[in-house]
């Protein structure tokens, strides 16, 4: 029988449209990411001849190199699901290196959807796989993408010391937010703030004895053993191989695609590995912006990245707007190839996963 409002008594609350909510909830993840991503690409075409773009990918690209560089994609997807296994395994959870292989590749495909909701996927399907508590699971995840933003840091200071002319002009070219992020940063009424923060919920948690915190307090140490798995994991020199296998292959996918075109190849010449350095740290920070696939905010910090080493009117024998063009030619085939790459990947996975419950099914 249909659910009626009368029949509510008075100080109780019915969701009577629970699915709309969560509909809701899902239309505006996916909406967000894909008007920042849209936003972004109406910004960089603004000045740019979307036709002239398509003629120069035409004429100039060389496939072959994205090929290549799509091959060596593969690469890190693979590393990063063998080091997200030693994690686990540290938690107590042994998960076979296909099931940790099918958890990537899924990964970067939902993402391409939802954003973000990719990290929630797999931690889901190998906490339901594994039969393993979803918490730690999902700590563990946590720690993987946080030893990712780790290494970002640590690239974008390096970067900093070794090519410190060009992110110089970065930081001239928006100097008001620079200057707001900073100040946010170094306020002390920002500690005060966390501060605060941290001493309340600790209150909260350690006195109430409400079924709601009980929960949050069983999540919250799930993620914490994700965590400390890291301290007393064992293969941490592995570990941090495949650390840097992976960022390593992401490094060395950019490099290879620099030889893709002539106007990147001989920037490539002119300026060595730095420029391929400048634009990977930037690229790779403009990841963390929500939006599908990275779509939008990539092609942005990469054709301002190469713009950094551009002097003079006519870079490189270009004209500026051809400049533009081109750029702009180069930084969408790479996200349009590694945009394949993931859907072909992703359908290749979810149809092995549905295989593979089937074959589980009739034993």
């Amino acid at each position: 029988m249909p659910v009626s409002t009368r029949n509510i008594r008075k100080g109780e609350t019915n969701d009577v449209h629970p699915g709309k909510d969560r509909l809701l909830t899902q239309l505006v993840r996916f909406l967000i990411p894909l008007a920042v991503s849209a936003g972004l690409c109406v910004v960089m075409f603004r000045d740019i001849d979307f036709g002239e773009m398509m003629g120069v990918i035409r004429r100039d690209c060389d496939f072959r190199w994205i090929g290549l560089m799509c091959v060596m994609g593969l690469m890190p997807m693979v590393f990063r699901g063998l080091r997200w296994g030693i994690q686990l395994r540290a938690s107590g959870i042994k998960a076979p290196v296909h099931v940790l292989l099918y958890s990537i590749f899924g990964t970067y495909a939902v993402n391409l959807v939802f954003p973000r909701l990719g990290e929630v996927w797999r931690t889901g399907y190998v906490s339901y796989r594994q039969k393993a508590p979803f918490p730690t699971v999902f700590g563990s995840m946590i720690a993987d993408r946080f030893a990712d933003l780790v290494t970002v840091l640590l690239l974008t200071v390096f970067t900093f010391v070794v090519a410190s002319g060009p992110l110089t002009e970065f930081l001239r070219a928006y100097p008001e937010a620079y200057r707001r992020i900073l100040g946010i940063v170094t306020s002390p009424w920002t500690w005060v703030a966390v501060a605060a923060l941290a001493f309340a919920l600790w209150r909260l948690l350690s006195r109430s004895d409400n079924a709601l915190v009980r929960k949050v307090k069983g999540f919250l140490s799930g993620l914490w053993d994700g965590f400390a798995a890291i301290a007393r994991m064992r293969g941490k020199f592995q570990w941090l191989g495949l650390t840097v296998a992976i960022w390593g292959c992401y490094f060395l996918q950019l490099e290879i695609a620099f030889h893709s075109f002539e106007f990147t190849d001989r920037l490539l010449d002119e300026n060595g590995l730095l420029i391929v350095l400048v634009c990977f740290v930037l690229t790779s920070i403009s990841m963390g912006i929500p939006s599908n696939g990275g779509i939008g905010p990539y092609q942005t910090t990469m054709l301002f990245g190469l713009g950094l080493f551009i002097t003079g009117d006519a870079p490189s024998g270009l004209s500026h707007s051809e400049f533009l063009t081109t750029g702009a030619a180069f930084g969408n085939v790479i996200i349009a190839a590694q945009t394949l790459l993931f859907i072909v990947m992703g359908l290749v996975t979810f149809a092995l996963i549905a295989v593979e419950k089937r074959v589980r099914r009739a034993r």
